[in-house]
């Protein structure tokens, strides 16, 4: 592995020498690589604060924008960057998952970064009682559960460990957060989910907590009683832009030892650059080039549906000529029949 290049080793190693006496052309200089890297993580990092309320639409114009950096280089950046914007906006959570879910499709990698450094999140928040970092990353969670980005077994697990040693905020936030996801987790683990009703009904008739707790679980209770007909998983079906066919699903649990690789934030020098630069430039014209072709397709589509339409048309207006001419040509033999006859007669 390449040493990490920190700030002291760059200023030493550019102190004897003017950065203009340097070649920035030369993709194995420090500065060359040092620049680039700054230039994609303001880049990644500006794209990503523009997710906003009116982002629904703009989801795929957001991902054009991120395919032309190096989302390979910097899975790392772009993981951080939605973590620390979810957390400061949650009310736009549902659109970063929609995000994650669109970048997990293209690039498996980024995905399984991306849950690893989240349920490393939670388990930290859990430790250290940071109840406004648990309630925004359960709910992230929840989202990506909906979003079949992750499977519904960490959600299983997740309401377990809150439940086993229930405190009020606890008890909340796994309300909260199987009101998200429990129609998905109905739908695909059904057998866990009644375990997990189990432990909310023990807690309500053990009625250790205050008046809101109890009436949580009990407003859960007839949430699940009409099979979460009014919270159902795909709320927004706009949202929902990766067909079940191209989702890719990460399975991972609390048990297992995590790495969230937080060494991927920062700069490394890469002896490999020019050539990992070319490989992602390629991957992406073939990315992009997918993407026209199914643009193409469709608009051909409807015009071979507008064509058939067209053609159908001329189609039925010929029957009736048809029709029309034959009529006419037996009007006319009638005609000359009757005429012979009376040629006969006289």
């Amino acid at each position: 592995m390449s040493p990490l290049i920190t700030s002291s080793y760059f200023s030493d190693f550019m102190s004897p020498v003017s950065p203009s006496n340097h070649n920035v052309h030369d993709k194995t200089s420090p500065f060359y690589q040092i620049s680039t890297w700054d230039s994609l993580r303001n880049n990644i990092t500006t794209i990503i604060n523009k997710i906003n309320s009116n982002s629904n639409a703009k989801i795929k114009d957001i991902i054009l924008d991120l395919l032309e950096l190096n989302l390979i280089r910097g899975r790392g950046i772009f993981c951080r960057s939605v973590l620390t914007s979810q957390m400061s906006r949650p009310e736009f959570t549902h659109v970063f998952a929609a995000l994650v879910a669109l970048v997990n499709s293209i690039f498996f990698e980024v995905g399984q970064l991306f849950i690893r450094r989240i349920v490393w999140q939670f388990k930290s928040a859990y430790k250290r009682n940071d109840n406004p970092q648990l309630l925004n990353t359960v709910r992230f969670i929840a989202h990506l559960v909906n979003q079949k980005v992750v499977h519904g077994i960490i959600a299983i697990e997740i309401l377990t460990v809150l439940l086993e040693k229930p405190s009020e905020f606890r008890v909340t936030t796994a309300v909260r957060f199987l009101v998200e996801c429990g129609s998905m987790l109905q739908d695909v683990l059904p057998n866990k989910l009644y375990g997990v009703f189990d432990l909310f009904c023990g807690i309500l008739y053990e009625g250790r907590f205050g008046k809101n707790a109890e009436f949580m679980i009990k407003k859960l209770l007839a949430i699940r009683k009409r099979d979460f007909q009014v919270y159902p998983a795909n709320r927004q079906p706009e949202l929902d832009f990766v067909e079940d066919e191209d989702k890719l699903t990460h399975e991972v649990s609390l048990d297992e030892d995590i790495d969230p690789e937080f060494s991927l934030d920062v700069f490394k020098l890469d002896p490999y650059f020019a050539m990992n630069e070319k490989f992602y430039e390629g991957m992406k014209k073939d990315l992009i080039f997918d993407d026209e072709e199914s643009d193409e397709d469709q608009e051909s589509g409807s015009d071979i549906e507008s064509d058939e339409e067209s053609e159908g048309d001329q189609a039925s207006s010929g029957k009736v000529s048809n029709s029309d001419t034959r009529s006419s040509h037996s009007s006319d033999s009638a005609n000359s029949d009757e005429n012979g006859r009376k040629r006969k007669r006289n």
